[in-house]
C-alpha cells in the first residue's frame, strides 16, 4: 500500500487525537450516572447497528461488479435501494410512530440480516430483492433509532442538553470509530484473508443478530401517536400539515434533503473518482480515512454544541459552503491536471488531490448528523418523528434515483458539479432557517387543529 495512505490516514488521527485530548471542563457536559448508563446503552447499540451498515458500504460497487454487473446494471441496483427508501420509508417511519419504536428497530435488524444473505447469489433479481429489503432497513436505521432516544431521552426527565451529548458521541462512535473499525476489517476479510467481497455482509449480519439480542432485553417500548382512530393516511396527513404549516421544518427537511442527497450520490461515485482507469486502491482502508475525517468533523461539533455560541444554526451555513467547496475538485482536477491514461497501476496525481477533497467533505458529513439532529430534535413535533422524518427522505431519494438513473448520460465531473449546487442551496436555506430560529418552537396550531378534527371524527375514505 503507498505511503501516502498512511500519510493521509496519520495525519487525520493526530488531528482527532488532540482535538479529544485537549478537551477541558468547559467543552464538556456534566451529567447523572442514570443518564450515562442510558447513554452507554444506546451507544452500544447504535454502535452494533452502524458496524452492520458500515462494513457493507465500501463493498457493495465493488461486489456487484465482481459478478459481472456493468456500471448501469449497478446504479439501477442502487435506484432500487433508494425508490425503496423512498415509497416504503414513510410507511414504515409511521408504523413505527404507532406500533412502537423498539419493534421498528427489531426491524430494521430481521430487514438488513436478509438483505445481507441476498448478495450471496449472483443473480440480479435476488440481488434487487436484497436492495429492495436495504432500502426499507435505511429507512429504520435513520428514522426509529432516533425517534426512539429521544422519546425515552424526555420521557425519563433528562436535561434537554444531554441529549446533544448523545448526539455527538452517537456520531463520533457509529460514524467515526465504529466505521473506521469496519473498513480496516472489511480490508482484512477481502484483501488480507481472501475470503472475498461477500465476507463483510456476512460479518455485518452477525452484528445485527448481536445488537438485536440486547435491544430485546434491554428497551423499553414507547410510540408516537398510537390513537386507535389514526390510520396510515391520517398520520401522514398529519405529518404533511406539520411540514405545511412551520417554515422550520419545511425548512430542514429542503436542507437534509439536498445535503444526504449529494452525500449518498458521493457514495456511488467516490470510487470510480479514484480509479478511473481501473488503478488499484485500497477501498477498505480508504473508506477508514474518510471515517476518519467523520471523526474529526464529529469530534469538532461536540465542541460547538457544548458552547453556547455559534448557535448550530449559524455554523452550519459554513459547513455547507466548505463541503460544496470540497466537492468541486474533482471538477477543478480535471481542467488543471492532465489526466492519465495508464490502466491499472496506483493512484494519479488527480486521484490524490481528488481524495484530500473527499476527506474535507466528510468532515462535513461528521459536524452534519451530530448538527441536524439536534435541530430535529428541537423543531419536530413528537407525535409523529418517524413519520416526518421519513417524509424528509422522499426527496432525498428521488434526487438520487435521477441521478443513478442518467449515471452514464452524464461525466462524473457533472454529477459531483450538480452536488456542489446542491449543497450551496443548502447553505442559502440554513441562512433561512437561522433568521426565524428565534421564533416559537411549540407545535403550530394548524397541527393542533388537525389532531382535534381527526381524533373527534375517524376518516372515512
Amino acid at each position: 500500500m503507498e505511503f501516502f495512505y498512511f500519510l493521509l490516514f496519520g495525519a487525520l488521527s493526530a488531528v482527532v487525537a488532540a482535538l479529544e485530548l485537549s478537551k477541558n471542563n468547559k467543552d464538556r457536559i456534566h451529567t447523572s450516572s442514570v443518564f450515562n448508563d442510558f447513554k452507554n446503552n444506546y451507544l452500544l447499540i447504535y454502535s452494533l447497528m452502524m458496524a452492520g451498515d458500515w462494513l457493507q458500504g465500501p463493498y457493495v460497487y465493488y461486489l456487484y461488479s465482481q459478478y459481472g454487473f456493468s456500471k448501469g446494471d449497478i446504479g439501477q441496483l442502487f435506484i432500487a435501494g433508494f425508490g425503496s427508501s423512498m415509497l416504503f420509508g414513510t410507511v414504515v417511519g409511521s408504523l413505527a410512530d404507532k406500533q412502537g419504536r423498539k419493534r421498528a428497530c427489531i426491524t430494521y435488524c430481521i430487514t438488513y440480516i436478509l438483505s445481507c444473505f441476498t448478495k450471496h447469489f449472483p443473480d440480479y433479481k435476488v440481488l434487487l430483492l436484497g436492495r429492495i429489503l436495504g432500502g426499507i432497513a435505511t429507512s429504520l436505521l435513520f428514522s426509529a433509532f432516533e425517534s426512539w432516544l429521544v422519546a425515552e431521552h424526555n420521557k425519563r426527565g433528562f436535561e434537554q442538553q444531554w441529549l446533544s451529548l448523545t448526539f455527538s458521541k452517537a456520531i463520533f462512535l457509529g460514524n467515526g470509530l465504529i466505521a473506521i473499525v469496519a473498513g480496516l476489517l472489511g480490508n482484512l476479510l477481502v484483501d488480507t484473508l481472501g475470503f472475498g467481497p461477500v465476507a463483510p455482509f456476512d460479518a455485518a449480519a452477525c452484528f445485527l443478530a448481536i445488537g438485536m439480542a440486547i435491544i430485546l432485553a434491554s428497551w423499553g417500548e414507547n410510540y408516537g401517536d398510537s390513537s386507535e382512530n389514526k390510520n396510515l393516511l391520517t398520520q401522514f396527513r398529519g405529518a404533511a400539515v406539520a411540514i405545511a404549516s412551520d417554515e422550520k421544518i419545511a425548512l430542514l427537511g429542503a436542507i437534509q434533503s439536498l445535503f444526504e442527497g449529494s452525500m449518498y450520490t458521493f457514495v456511488f461515485l467516490w470510487t470510480p473518482a479514484l480509479s478511473p482507469n481501473d488503478e488499484e486502491i485500497p477501498h477498505g482502508f480508504i473508506f477508514a480515512t474518510f471515517m476518519l475525517a467523520s471523526m474529526l468533523g464529529s469530534s469538532f461539533a461536540s465542541r460547538l454544541m457544548a458552547a453556547s455560541s455559534p448557535k448550530v444554526e449559524s455554523y452550519m451555513q459554513i459547513v455547507f459552503v466548505v463541503s460544496a467547496a470540497s466537492l468541486l475538485l474533482p471538477i477543478m482536477t480535471t481542467l488543471f491536471v492532465a489526466p492519465s491514461n495508464v490502466k491499472g497501476g496506483s493512484m494519479s496525481l488527480s486521484g490524490y488531490t481528488q481524495l484530500i477533497g473527499f476527506c474535507i467533505f466528510e468532515a462535513c458529513v461528521g459536524i452534519f448528523w451530530p448538527s441536524i439532529m439536534k435541530m430535529r430534535s428541537q423543531y419536530i413535533p413528537e407525535e409523529a418523528r418517524s413519520t416526518i422524518m421519513n417524509f424528509f427522505r422522499i426527496p432525498l431519494n428521488i434526487f438520487v434515483c435521477v441521478v443513478l438513473y442518467n449515471v452514464d448520460a452524464f461525466p462524473i465531473t457533472i454529477m459531483f458539479g450538480m452536488c456542489s449546487i446542491f449543497l450551496s442551496v443548502a447553505a442559502v436555506l440554513q441562512r433561512r432557517l437561522m433568521v426565524i430560529a428565534d421564533g416559537p418552537k411549540s407545535k403550530p396550531e394548524e397541527w393542533t387543529t388537525h389532531e382535534r378534527d381527526t381524533e373527534a371524527e375517524p376518516l372515512n375514505d
